[in-house]
């Protein structure tokens, strides 16, 4: 059953296929922005894919999206979704002209669709006809006002990261960072987290993105961390760019996690073969709840015999929390004072929760590597109340 719990505190149950969607408590908000509905009728929700784009990603990214949306509506607990697919072809104009024919024909949240740009556009085209957006984006600059982002952001992950390493002492942070707007988005929500948490950012190293400029930039981490007797080391880096270099040149400098501990923004374990490189064993990452994660992808191979776009699960997750609100029958429940509701929702991969800056929190694991297995140091939390939330 999709259930919603009454009570923030109401232990949770343990989940078996194929139900992992239900909000973590029952909807009690006054409202806010957003339309008034019929919970005893179909509510109509309009989900945005980049499909039409004439790129293959791009199609299979859009199917794997509708599907994991009409996934989530199986069993809604009695709420009942009149989900309407509008293909945006990746493009911010086409995606806000869609989003107001969506509303026109009766939409009353927009759900999508991926890219920033086009969320933005979107956000702007239904801004005056009081409809809120779940967008699939992680670009926190694009959220406020209507538009709530479901992508996983920096700020989340280094909150996570950062809460659990000063548990375990450390204090001292030198951060490392690419000299893109990816890289420096990720420095500054580093520099938040250590911030908020008392620590320290003692040390801050940016290069261009070339393997020269990573080369020429060991020194100069190899300097700021013994100059600052820093604990820890943070990288913005991914496995696709420079994480492999720096892992195996900065223990050869003599820099390594034995010293200051090596923790990352994005997942190290992906692709699997970045877990054999030496210099990421020990090393700190965060990923989602892998049990919920594991849940839901079965769910979708056993519907659809593939396995789920990465971000294919943000579809079951906006559906998972506008049917729990529909669910308790109030006229009020896709105002933005329900979205937020502090209790959050339980989706693909783990509890989250949409706040009202238009950003969210997920709950995450903290990871290791170690003689290339991924072990789990920090489970996932089960409910906003713990883990500094």
């Amino acid at each position: 059953m999709f259930a919603v719990l009454p009570s923030a505190r109401k232990v949770l149950q343990v989940l078996t296929l194929p139900i992992i969607a239900l909000a973590l408590a029952a909807c009690d908000a006054v409202p806010g922005g957003g339309p008034s509905i019929n919970t005893g009728a179909a509510v109509p929700v309009a989900l945005l894919v980049p499909g039409g784009s004439g790129q293959t990603t791009d199609e299979i990214l859009a199917q794997s999206l509708e599907n994991a949306a009409r996934l989530a509506m199986r069993d809604l607990n009695g709420a009942t979704i009149d989900l309407r697919v509008y293909q945006t072809g990746g493009d911010a104009n086409t995606a806000a002209a869609v989003a107001k024919q969506a509303v026109e024909e009766g939409a009353k949240i927009i759900l999508g669709p991926v890219y920033a740009a086009s969320a933005n556009a979107v956000g702007n085209a239904v801004s005056g006809q009081n409809i809120n957006v779940l967008s699939f984006s992680n670009n926190a600059s694009i959220a406020g006002g209507n538009v709530y982002v479901l992508g996983p952001t920096f700020q989340n992950t280094a909150d996570r990261i950062v809460g659990y390493a000063t548990s375990q002492g450390k204090q001292r942070f030198v951060v490392v960072y690419g000299q893109d707007s990816a890289g420096t988005a990720g420095r500054d929500a580093i520099s938040t987290a250590v911030q908020s948490q008392g620590a320290s950012v003692v040390g801050s190293v940016g290069y261009a993105l070339s393997q020269q400029d990573v080369i020429a930039a060991v020194p100069q981490i190899k300097e700021a961390v013994e100059s600052n007797a820093a604990d820890a080391v943070f990288m913005t880096t991914d496995t696709a760019s420079a994480l492999p270099l720096l892992s195996q040149l900065l223990p050869e400098s003599g820099v390594s996690s034995e010293t200051s501990q090596f923790m990352g923004l994005t997942r190290w374990d992906i692709p699997s073969q970045t877990l054999s490189l030496p210099g990421v064993q020990g090393g700190w990452f965060a990923l989602p709840d892998p049990s919920a994660s594991a849940t839901f992808s079965a769910q979708y191979q056993s519907a659809y015999g593939g396995v789920p776009h990465p971000i294919g699960g943000l579809a079951f997750d906006g559906i998972a929390a506008i049917g729990a609100l529909v669910s308790q029958g109030q006229s009020n429940a896709l105002t933005g004072a329900a979205l937020t509701q502090g209790a959050g929702f339980r989706g693909a991969s783990g509890i989250f929760r949409l706040l009202p800056n238009g950003s969210n929190q997920r709950g995450l694991a903290i990871a290791t590597i170690s003689e290339a297995q991924v072990s789990i140091l920090s489970p996932a939390p089960q409910s906003f109340s713990g883990l500094g939330f």
